[in-house]
């Protein structure tokens, strides 16, 4: 059985839906309160979280969503928020914590049920979470670190990328060439040099070890 975590503070819509999951056969656990979901979720794991975004508590549905991506033992968690703030500021705040789906209220149970089954069903292809907590976006070539955007180049995200995605392996100037230019290559070697010194002063810790006489590699540790 599919677990679901359900923020709702309205007691009405809480109910109601809650019913409309448990029927189609999801264990939901519901809360008003983001503070306590929050708590909810260091105690246990959920195969979805559907979150409203103006609750109780200090914690509001973006916060606990945040809490989610920056949380290396649950930040694959399906989220869909559910809210009734549909202004555009909001929505695009939720896409760049990787929400999975949202919904403006009021909803239709049997939409919210047929979404939840979608996103569980459906695999994220467009975003790569590393256990760093770094976020990788390859169709935008983008990389987020707790929200923000970091800002990199293409050349930099390709760079940061390869390295993540081969984490014990140190790649020397000639690999990343290689590896980065599918076309005869005229630069010097030390521009990778450059793009490394840049990169370095972007990100927020050392994730880029240097291996003296070898190369780079990405430092796990960081």
């Amino acid at each position: 059985m599919k677990k679901v975590l359900f923020l709702e503070d309205e007691l009405q819509i809480r109910e109601i839906l809650t019913e409309y999951m448990k029927i189609a056969g999801f264990e939901v656990t519901q809360t008003s309160n983001g503070d306590y979901a929050i708590e909810i979720l260091k105690e246990d794991k959920f195969d979805a979280v559907i979150l409203d975004i103006m609750v109780e508590g200090e914690n509001n549905g973006i916060d606990v969503l945040r809490y989610i991506r920056n949380n290396k033992n649950i930040r694959h968690t399906n989220v869909l928020m559910l809210t009734a703030l549909d202004d555009l500021n909001t929505q695009i705040n939720a896409f760049d914590l990787y929400c999975d789906d949202y919904i403006v209220k009021p909803v239709q149970p049997i939409l919210l049920i047929k979404k939840l089954e979608m996103i569980m069903k459906r695999r994220n292809s467009s975003v790569e979470v590393n256990e760093s907590g770094l976020f990788l976006d390859p169709d935008g070539f983008r990389v987020l670190y707790n929200g923000v955007d970091l800002k990199l180049t293409v050349t930099e995200f390709q760079i940061l990328s390869l390295l993540i995605n081969n984490p014990s392996k140190v790649f020397s100037r000639e690999n990343l060439i290689n590896s980065l230019y599918s076309t005869d290559f005229y630069g010097s070697s030390r521009t990778i040099d450059s793009h490394i010194k840049n990169l370095r002063k972007k990100l927020p810790k050392d994730f880029i070890k240097t291996v003296i006489g070898a190369g780079y590699k990405f430092n796990e540790n960081a």
